[in-house]
């Protein structure tokens, strides 16, 4: 017969057991939590509106690629007016990494097989570490010092500027592709498709495309679920069409060029990024330039990528207020939520900000200041603005979020 005291040590015991099972189980099962670092606001405009890891190129943005290569849960840390945007992990042992970071695989093996307590960091700063410490408490400006062995590494290859995304765009789209398609079958290619190197092909389920041409001898094409390409259309690699996007009648499309889901293409559009939910829906050019969500290019609407001299184009900087040269060619860099009026002629190298209308006579100008109401200064209202954002998502039947209504504001007021 057991005793009550017999009784109540087995229980403790039980739960002794239950609760060294969980830490094991929570050690075992990492998750992976990509942080900002100190340098993010050198990714503006992009990075007013997300963390660093929601910046898509290639195929997919930062924290998705990180999913399908670690097959880890992943979390985002970001600054705080952001945070409210992600989910928040428990408290654990987790692999933080720089979510600017572009690693290659052997770096990518050291990274998952770091030891609790461990890192690898460059002259840069922390690349990645293994920890279990307060998610709130994490300082990406101290980062190195929540880590007892630091592993020297050569200096590894980071997003610094937001025109780094059209120009590495073609070597991500390629990464991406390999990473996508691997050990999978495609959906087969229709009959009426003219295509060069069908085997640089990647078709998803619900994919609808006829009498369209597809050059992937140039780099892979990968299109994705419930896309369209509507006919006498013709693209050529790399290239990769997000899920539920469209490129409409007659469009030319070059490589490198990411329209992300929900996007729509149509006219000429040439190594570009579009992240998500963006139009360029009608004849014009769009070229060397990167999109991000919920923007929109008016019919005939059309960038300059080089200038007339073929110098060095020079690109403002928010973060730093100077000119920064990109290089021979640069077309815009359009915030989120940002929209462009039909027939406007884009500078080269123009940078506009989040939440702006812009209309003007002439070429335009070369910065674009967020919330601006055309280009001689007048400020958007902020009812106006997120009412405008709104209509804008609900065409593709989505609607503005407290959370993205709330960190809108906070930058708004900060101006």
């Amino acid at each position: 017969m057991i005793t009550q005291h017999k009784a109540w040590q087995l229980f403790v015991h039980f739960i002794n057991c239950l609760l060294l099972n969980y830490q094991l189980l929570c050690t075992i099962i990492m998750a992976i939590i990509l942080f900002d670092n100190r340098f993010r606001r050198s990714l503006l405009p992009f990075t007013y509106t997300r963390a660093v890891a929601g910046l898509r190129f290639g195929i997919f943005s930062i924290k998705e690629r990180w999913e399908a290569w670690a097959q880890k849960p992943v979390f985002v840390h970001t600054d705080q007016y952001l945070q409210p945007l992600y989910a928040v992990p428990d408290k654990g042992d987790h692999i933080w990494i720089d979510a600017s970071v572009l690693p290659d695989e052997t770096v990518l093996d050291a990274i998952l097989s770091l030891e609790h307590g461990s890192c690898l960091a460059d002259e840069t700063g922390l690349i990645a570490g293994r920890t279990t410490i307060d998610f709130a408490g994490f300082d990406p400006a101290n980062s190195l010092h929540f880590f007892e062995t630091i592993h020297d590494h050569s200096k590894l290859k980071r997003l610094v500027h937001p025109w780094h995304l059209m120009q590495w765009n073609d070597g991500m789209l390629r990464q991406d592709f390999e990473l996508v398609t691997k050990g999978r079958k495609s959906q087969p290619i229709p009959a009426t498709v003219n295509v060069l190197q069908s085997e640089n092909i990647f078709i998803e389920e619900g994919a609808t495309l006829n009498y369209c041409t597809l050059n992937a001898a140039t780099g892979p094409i990968y299109i994705g679920k419930n896309t369209e390409i509507m006919e006498g259309s013709v693209i050529r690699g790399p290239f990769a069409l997000g899920e539920n996007s469209v490129i409409k009648l007659n469009s030319r499309v070059y490589g490198a060029t990411t329209l992300g889901p929900s996007c729509m293409g149509g006219g000429e559009i040439k190594n570009t990024v579009m992240m998500g939910y963006s139009n360029k829906g009608h004849d014009g050019y769009l070229g060397d330039s990167v999109a991000g969500e919920w923007c929109n290019f008016g019919a005939g609407s059309t960038n300059s990528n080089i200038k007339n001299t073929a110098g060095e184009v020079k690109v403002w900087d928010i973060n730093t207020n100077r000119y920064v040269g990109v290089g021979q060619k640069c077309g815009v860099i359009l915030g989120d939520y940002s929209r462009v009026s039909i027939n406007a002629s884009i500078n080269t190298g123009t940078m506009v900000g989040i939440c702006c209308n812009v209309f003007g006579a002439g070429l335009l100008p070369t910065i674009i200041p967020n919330f601006s109401w055309g280009v001689n200064g007048t400020r958007y209202v902020f009812d106006k603005t997120v009412a405008d954002i709104d209509n804008w998502k609900k065409l593709k039947g989505h609607s503005l979020s407290e959370a993205e209504t709330s960190a809108i504001r906070f930058i708004f007021d900060q101006l």
